[in-house]
């Protein structure tokens, strides 16, 4: 099924089931509540994992943390997989959405995002020893994907002749790549990096970069104040450099200047 379509039957469903669902939450009710919940995948280094101590971590999770800290709330981890980030803030189980979620068109008819805070490419990994080049080399060739997610929308439309493999989450596209379940993986070049790590005999690397996005906190649509006070958080916590902090911490590398200078 298409995302576009996924996305159609998710608005339509969420909007059938309103009627059923507690009031949602926009800012005085949070600030009321002493508590904010934030949709996180945490199958998905280096922007959300479960450490060596059994506690959630990574890019996402630290701006979450800052976030509700600012805002003077305690925070509540709703973990998400990836194809059921929108579902869970549509459903009322968040508030607000940071994980990975890049900012598109089609995402934009189904819930309202506040000012870009980072960006996150697409990218193609697969063994050194494989010779691939570019978005042509893939046809014929098995792909795989986590359902839902950019690289599954790009391949679909740009790469027709590939051979799509979809997986629910991070950590199993992860896992596919690792143990030779596939060879060909379109993920994030963090999480290219993380299959090389966990399989060194692999030489797994980033063959080329499919797409840049930016990426947004995501919120239902129609919170005005919400929206107000997250724009503001953001464009204070980039200009005095705590978010940049988190993604070098993370990623190894600074957020795009862009982001930065868009952020007036």
């Amino acid at each position: 099924m298409s995302i576009p379509r996924i996305l159609r039957r998710t608005v339509l469903a969420a909007a059938a089931g309103a009627l059923c669902l507690p009031a949602m939450a926009d800012l005085a009710d949070i600030k009321a509540a002493g508590k904010i919940r934030i949709g996180i995948d945490l199958s998905a280094p280096f922007y959300g994992y479960v450490d060596d101590k059994v506690q959630p971590a990574g890019s996402d999770v630290d701006a979450a943390k800052l976030l509700a800290q600012d805002l003077g709330v305690q925070l509540e981890i709703v973990n998400t997989t990836n194809s059921a980030r929108i579902p869970n803030l549509l459903s009322n189980k968040a508030d607000l959405i940071i994980s990975s979620l890049s900012i598109t068109p089609e995402r934009q008819k189904a819930v309202d995002f506040s000012i870009p805070y980072g960006a996150i490419q697409a990218a193609v990994g697969a063994p050194k020893s494989l010779a691939i080049k570019g978005i042509d080399d893939l046809a014929g060739k098995t792909v795989a994907v986590t359902r839902g997610g950019p690289q599954d929308k790009i391949l679909t439309e740009r790469a027709p002749q590939a051979k799509v493999v979809r997986f629910d989450d991070e950590a199993a596209s992860i896992t596919a790549a690792a143990s030779g379940q596939t060879d060909i993986v379109a993920i994030t070049p963090p999480i290219i990096a993380a299959i090389a790590k966990r399989a060194p005999a692999r030489e797994f690397e980033v063959k080329f970069v499919l797409q840049s996005y930016q990426l947004g906190v995501a919120m239902r649509k129609n919170q005005p104040e919400l929206m107000n006070w997250v724009n503001g958080w953001i464009k204070t916590n980039l200009h005095n450099g705590k978010l940049g902090d988190i993604h070098l911490k993370h990623a190894g590398v600074p957020i795009p200047k862009d982001i930065i200078d868009g952020a007036n």
